[in-house]
């Protein structure tokens, strides 16, 4: 199979360091995409449109914070988000991810490392480009809950959700197989198509929590994603 290379793909990349900017530039730019520079929350909100194929923030910034960032990005664009940062807490990956994020990578980095989750993170976005008008829609019902196998896209009582890539393909994967339970490890590998680490569970736990609060009115309750202790989660 031909490697995934997403050329041309246009990328903004939020970081007050010159330096982490440049070495970031320069190794995407190896790889064929287009590379925007902004140094603060303040300059990337000026450059944002038009609006990337993806996003990569540093978290830790003077002014508005990268999390401050993609929670404000969120309100406008749901493109694939990438944080750096130098914070190696499972705590601090998951607030993160709890704000939006689809992936979070720790400083310092390799070249190999930031263009392999890219790619990944591109590659799961573009899987949900809208379908040609001759190809019939493949919906999955859960109660109001219906989702589009083909293109990821998901409503509730009629009104579309807005959901990050990754939210949209873990949404996904549970309908696909709707009733069956599939454990932390086999979502982890089917959606971030990574090796499954322990810290990984916690990853697919903060999504699964995102999901749910798109989804559910009360969640002491689910009606839709439910968990099975010591074994994952499905979709009811």
């Amino acid at each position: 199979m031909a490697e995934f290379t997403a050329k041309g793909a246009n990328i903004l990349v939020v970081d007050d360091d010159d330096d982490i900017r440049e070495i970031v530039h320069i190794l995407l730019a190896r790889e064929g995409f287009t590379v925007r520079e902004a140094a603060n929350a303040e300059q990337a909100l000026r450059r944002i449109d038009p609006l990337p194929d993806l996003v990569i923030l540093d978290v830790m910034m003077p002014g508005l914070s990268g999390i401050e960032l993609c929670r404000e990005i969120r309100t406008k664009a749901m493109m694939p988000i990438l944080f750096l940062s130098a914070k190696t807490r499972d705590v601090d990956k998951a607030e993160g991810l709890a704000n939006g994020g689809d992936d979070y990578l720790i400083k310092p980095f390799s070249a190999l490392e930031l263009t392999s989750r890219v790619k990944a993170l591109l590659r799961r976005s573009m899987v949900y480009q809208p379908q040609t008008a001759a190809a019939p829609p493949q919906t999955v019902q859960s109660g109001e809950l219906s989702i589009d196998l083909t293109t990821g896209a998901a409503a509730l009582a009629g009104n579309p959700l807005t959901l990050t890539e990754t939210e949209a393909q873990l949404l996904r994967l549970l309908a696909q197989h709707r009733g069956d339970v599939l454990s932390a490890r086999e979502i982890y590998e089917a959606v971030w198509k990574e090796s499954f680490l322990p810290s990984a569970n916690n990853t697919v736990m903060v999504h699964i929590k995102n999901l749910r609060k798109k989804l559910e009115t009360d969640l002491t309750q689910p009606k839709y994603i439910h968990t099975v202790w010591g074994k994952g989660y499905y979709l009811a």
